[in-house]
């Protein structure tokens, strides 16, 4: 193994370098992992325009990531050299309240690689073996760099717990919210409506699961929800648009007494109508990205065919294109899913 390795580093808003740096060297409880794929996320983007609250620069990114472990520490002996993994990205503390009772996702000092530590957008990595998670040996590298995204969805999913047989509506079809449509029908749930202001997006929803959507640039959403699902409506809604519009969408036309589960990140200050939410006794819940056990779910349900990734993959970039890929994402931004960027291109 060479000594020295190229890693990507954003120096400030829209300015992307590399250098060499040298190969990490293992410590006794980790594995150096062959970086293969990395998945670039609306977060990620929010770095590149400087908007994201919480991170400063310099950063590596990547968090959405796929590889191969290369080197072992002399501690680990559930993992192997060959292996296909994936990396969870989440740095907790183990220590606060939320990590002492099993919700480390919500650590009163989590840090995410890529944003507030180091990512993963180097040749190699060094992480703890705890955060590797193998995934099947049939399953693309391209396929596990979207096991991170899937991951939240699968949780924001199962933050509504009776799912079986339930209704629900999905608003805005972003990656997330396509993921969350496939997530959803592999949980149980009986049908899925879906929304948003784009005519491709929703024909991609549709073919990947919704069973009624709705542009609602064109069409009336509670009239077309009631045709949909009756005038009992909807078991839950799930906001993945992260605007006023589509949040006063969920609380006017929620069934009374029903959830609404917020997925999406605003990106200011929300003015809803909280008198409304009180009316009706609704219940807002949110999701916070995920935990191990939403990862394991994420690849079986793709093992088993149930939740599809190649349609959402609409782009690959060569490690050193890494800033095309942005430009790429900001020229085409209705049309685009996910973009991934081939780190090592020689295995797919």
């Amino acid at each position: 193994m060479k000594d020295t390795m190229i890693q990507q580093v954003m120096t400030a808003p829209g300015k992307i370098t590399f250098r060499d740096v040298p190969v990490p060297k293992v410590g006794p409880d980790q594995v150096l992992v062959k970086i293969k794929k990395i998945g670039v996320c609306g977060s990620d983007i929010h770095v590149y325009h400087g908007s994201h609250p919480y991170t400063s620069y310099p950063v590596t990114q990547g968090h959405e990531v796929s590889g191969q472990i290369v080197a072992l520490g002399e501690y680990v002996k559930d993992l192997k050299i060959g292996q296909k993994v994936i990396i969870e990205p989440q740095v907790f503390c183990g220590r606060c309240y939320p990590c002492l009772h099993g919700k480390y996702n919500l650590c009163e000092k989590l840090k995410v690689m890529g944003f507030q530590t180091t990512g993963t957008a180097s040749e190699f990595f060094a992480v703890d073996s705890s955060k590797i998670t193998p995934i099947p040996e049939e399953m693309t590298y391209s396929e596990g760099a979207m096991m991170e995204p899937l991951a939240v969805t699968v949780h924001a999913a199962k933050r509504f717990p009776d799912l079986k047989g339930a209704k629900a509506v999905v608003l805005g079809c972003g990656p997330i919210g396509i993921l969350l449509i496939q997530s959803l029908k592999a949980l149980g749930a009986k049908e899925v409506f879906a929304t948003d202001i784009s005519d491709g997006r929703l024909a991609l929803a549709k073919e990947l699961g919704a069973d009624y959507v709705v542009n609602t640039m064109k069409d009336d959403y509670a009239k077309a929800l009631v045709e949909a699902f009756g005038p009992d409506k909807a078991d839950v809604i799930y906001e993945c648009a992260g605007t006023d519009i589509t949040m006063d969408q969920a609380i006017q036309n929620a069934r009374k007494g029903s959830t609404i589960i917020l997925v999406a990140v605003f990106g200011k200050k929300a003015n809803v109508d909280l008198a409304k939410l009180n009316d009706s006794e609704l219940d807002l819940n949110t999701s916070m990205m995920y935990r191990h056990e939403d990862f394991v779910d994420a690849i079986r349900f793709v093992n088993e065919g149930k939740i599809k990734l190649k349609p959402l993959q609409s782009a690959k970039f060569a490690f050193a294109d890494y800033n095309k890929a942005y430009e790429y994402i900001d020229n085409n931004r209705e049309s685009t899913m996910k973009v991934l960027i081939d780190v090592d291109p020689s295995e797919e």
